[in-house]
């Protein structure tokens, strides 16, 4: 057990002969307890100061915990985030080029379907071309004809009478 300023001062010293000078012992001891009181209430303070210093301690080691378990859990959310976008990119990317190839098919189709319309249409065309210049050549091969002149000449001569 710790010795204690009320002990020092309590402490009886027994008396021989030619001993200490009582008045200079007791000045001493007197000293001795101003000296172990302060020195007991530094120690008191600063334990003390020690406690409120690991208290805050273990504070910042609880926040420093805190912090980086938020940072991990930041960091996961950040790559699920990450993770996540790429997929739904990647699944945008391969939408828009099914669209794209629809697209493509779509327009390729009705272009062949164009082209094959317009040839059909010209084949046509030279179908009616040839047959409207066979028509014209036969109605002119008719104009020339001698039976056109002979009805020309009838009409005139039916006409004179």
């Amino acid at each position: 057990m710790p010795l204690t300023p009320l002990d020092i001062h309590n402490k009886e010293f027994s008396r021989r002969i030619r001993g200490y000078d009582e008045d200079e012992v007791n000045e001493f001891l007197d000293q001795v307890i101003k000296d172990y009181e302060s020195v007991i209430r530094e120690n008191k303070e600063l334990h003390n100061q020690l406690l409120s210093l690991q208290e805050r301690l273990d504070h910042f080691v609880n926040i420093e915990e805190s912090l980086s378990k938020t940072i991990l859990v930041a960091q996961e959310a950040a790559d699920d985030v990450k993770n996540n976008s790429k997929k739904e990119s990647q699944l945008i990317i391969k939408e828009a080029e099914k669209n794209a190839d629809r697209i493509i098919n779509e327009a390729l189709s009705k272009s062949r379907k164009v082209a094959i319309e317009t040839e059909e249409l010209r084949k046509q065309a030279s179908i009616y071309r040839t047959r409207f210049r066979t028509l014209l050549e036969a109605q002119l091969e008719l104009l020339s004809t001698d039976d056109w002149n002979a009805l020309e000449s009838r009409e005139v001569s039916e006409n004179a009478l």
